[in-house]
């Protein structure tokens, strides 16, 4: 059943706000330190088990980079979206993200690349229901109250979930929430179902009894996510946007030749189960990879999708912000 356009708009409206707000603030400008020859990278964050937030702590990027006298200065994001405001208004030059922020950034005209893909994403969504609920299925969410954080990855796929159930927003009530505000709403019955993202969904599972109604996979819904760049700071620094990628994969490999480790590192750090973490970064699938041909299919799926719904009110070509010269550079004679 299709989604309606005149209910999906209306659910919608917060993101397309947001793409407005972005692309009054599109201009791409060098900063002091650029201009100066004093160069500082800026690395954006979000979450606390993924590769960025790891090297984080580990100052995997400061290591590298000081070889080449470059300063890290890292900015943390509650979610996916921030993150372009921040690359239009050249405050960040790297990220990762999910695919729907890539496409709300694009068509408000932010000026950056998706320079790598991170995982295929199709354990990284999930819509989780509260120990002892009713739900037994995605049409059960008929006249249920959904928390989601707006114009993030977990946002399309609850829409792109609810169109093979045949509902609609119009079924739904929608309420926006970020992942700290979430939560509580889930736990406490304010909410009936929560779509999110890793590490939000196993957590709750794992504290609260919660159960997942279903992700990326029980759906065939592919959600690739990626490494974003500004793309001036790419023109301007081609070969540091290189050292960011394979310093990214140096940190990457350790969660996969070393899981154990940087499970209990992650997990004493926020002081959490290792069993969590462990859970976690096994259903994140991690890798690095140039945008092949089946991930840009998957998504742009996902734009022509939001298109459809009215979501964004021009229908995009995303190969046009994907660039994969430098992951190609990156990962030579590996």
């Amino acid at each position: 059943m299709k989604l309606k356009k005149k209910t999906i708009a209306a659910g919608l409206m917060a993101l397309l706000t947001m793409m407005i707000v972005l692309s009054g603030c599109s201009s791409e400008k060098k900063t002091n330190a650029e201009q100066k020859g004093d160069v500082t990278v800026n690395i954006g964050v979000q979450g606390s088990t993924g590769v960025l937030p790891y090297a984080r702590e580990t100052k995997a990027f400061e290591k590298a980079f000081e070889k080449e006298g470059v300063k890290v200065k890292w900015s943390e994001f509650a979610s996916g979206p921030p993150h372009f405001e921040a690359l239009a208004s050249g405050r960040l030059d790297f990220g990762a993200t999910g695919g729907t922020p890539l496409i709300a950034g694009q068509s408000g005209n932010v000026d950056f690349k998706a320079i790598a893909v991170t995982t295929d994403g199709k354990k990284g969504n999930s819509i989780i229901i509260p120990k002892g609920s009713k739900i037994k299925e995605l049409k059960d969410l008929k006249g249920k109250k959904i928390a989601v954080a707006k114009g993030s990855s977990a946002y399309n796929f609850l829409y792109m979930a609810l169109d093979q159930a045949g509902l609609s927003d119009k079924d739904i009530k929608v309420v926006q929430l970020q992942p700290d505000e979430a939560r509580p709403a889930l736990d406490n019955g304010s909410v009936d179902a929560w779509s999110t993202w890793e590490p939000y969904a196993t957590t709750a599972i794992f504290q609260t009894g919660a159960k997942s109604l279903a992700d990326g996979e029980d759906l065939n819904i592919n959600a690739p996510s990626f490494l974003v760049a500004r793309t001036q700071f790419t023109k301007d620094h081609p070969d540091l946007t290189v050292l960011f990628l394979k310093t990214y994969e140096r940190v990457m490999k350790q969660f996969i030749d070393h899981p154990d480790k940087v499970s209990s590192d992650i997990a004493k750090k926020e002081k959490l189960d290792p069993k969590i973490v462990s859970t976690v970064l096994k259903r994140s699938n991690l890798i690095l990879s140039p945008t092949t041909p089946e991930f840009a299919k998957a998504h742009q799926e996902q734009a022509d999708f939001l298109y459809k719904a009215g979501g964004i009110k021009t229908k995009l070509d995303t190969s046009k912000v994907i660039e994969n010269k430098f992951i190609e550079k990156a990962l030579e004679n590996k």
